[in-house]
């Protein structure tokens, strides 16, 4: 599926958080910007962290920490390959211990992505790049939200959204996000349904697909099985799906998703809807692993995730892997420069009356 072009020929400023600094994040950045220079060649990628926590990253990475150098503003990066520049936010964290669940760690994270956020609406960055932080750390520094997503959109004060997992032309929607299974379905609302449907028929219009089929699991086994097993599949989600035919949008379903899923995954759908997290989650990591990522759908600039967690057990031994980071970079880097299109179809989606 084609992304949207870049019109100016600029290379999009992104801002990528440091995450949880006790965990892989400061390792997995300092080798995402110092061991893969050709990123350098689609985006200029500055760091919204802490320039001690990244200096460490790179001593366990086995690379130069020397190259890290604080800027105070994105308008300042030179984008030289050999450095990484980061826009220190807060008091420095370089003493937290790895490995460990830290509030300290915790509250970092959280201020990482607040001044992202402040500098997307600002317009001084075409996108946000997210290394993981985790929720516990983050919950004890004060800071009570499910996760990036739901953070993301209260900062930039959106109500449609959705977390969405891609792997090549493959999106996962996310009908609900980070909550109980209990509370997934009493949220599986006819408007939520509707507005998620909007939002994947913005999305795909904003691409230049606007047939493209989307694809919507059922959300109980066999899709209710003639209301066998519920009747959430028959009562919301299908006249949802008939809603979002009369809008124009090519969904189709409810599908179990055993057997949606395993199509999708063999080409025959570019387009998932799963009614909560793990249905979706779960078999997209275990299919894709690294070579997928997090997109967050409805926010004015595009932000793309790395689709693992901070990883305490490994922190700090120099094994982490940064290719979920490279990828999340590189996708972050082909969507921005089109990224209006997608926000301003997907508010247009979004206030189409169901």
């Amino acid at each position: 599926m084609p992304s949207p072009s870049n019109s100016t020929g600029r290379r999009p400023v992104l801002a990528v958080t440091l995450g949880d600094v006790a965990g892989i994040g400061p390792e997995i950045t300092a080798r995402t910007l110092l061991s893969h220079p050709e990123l350098r060649e689609i985006c200029v990628p500055v760091v919204v962290g802490d320039a001690d926590a990244l200096r460490n990253g790179a001593r366990y990475a086995g690379l130069d920490p020397e190259a890290v150098r604080v800027i105070s503003d994105p308008r300042e990066a030179t984008n030289d390959p050999n450095t990484i520049e980061v826009l220190q936010t807060g008091p420095s964290l370089g003493h937290i211990p790895v490995g460990e669940l830290n509030a300290a760690a915790g509250d970092g994270s959280y201020r990482f992505v607040v001044e992202a956020c402040r500098l997307g609406r600002e317009g001084l960055i075409d996108g946000i790049v997210t290394a993981p932080l985790n929720k516990a750390a983050m919950h004890a520094g004060g800071h009570n939200w499910p996760g990036h997503t739901e953070l993301l959109a209260h900062e930039f004060d959106v109500r449609n959204f959705s977390l969405v997992l891609s792997a090549g032309d493959l999106y996962f929607f996310h009908l609900t996000g980070h909550m109980s299974l209990a509370d997934a379905v009493e949220n599986t609302t006819p408007q939520r349904s509707d507005d998620l449907l909007s939002l994947a028929g913005a999305f795909v219009r904003a691409l230049g697909k606007p047939d493209e089929p989307i694809g919507v699991c059922g959300l109980n086994p066999h899709a209710g099985e003639n209301r066998i097993f519920g009747n959430q599949d028959a009562d919301v989600l299908a006249p949802a799906i008939e809603r979002a035919k009369e809008r124009g949008i090519n969904a189709h379903g409810p599908i179990p998703a055993d057997a949606l899923i395993p199509a999708a995954v063999r080409g025959k759908w570019n387009i998932v809807v799963a009614c909560y997290h793990d249905q979706g989650h779960a078999p997209f990591k275990a299919v894709y692993g690294d070579d997928g990522v997090n997109i967050t759908i409805g926010l004015p600039v595009v932000r793309v995730s790395v689709d693992h967690g901070t990883a305490f057990d490994i922190a700090g031994q120099g094994i982490a892997r940064e290719a979920s980071l490279v990828l999340a970079c590189e996708r972050a880097a082909a969507l921005a420069p089109g990224w209006d299109d997608v926000y301003q179809a997907a508010i247009a989606g979004a206030s189409t009356p169901a």
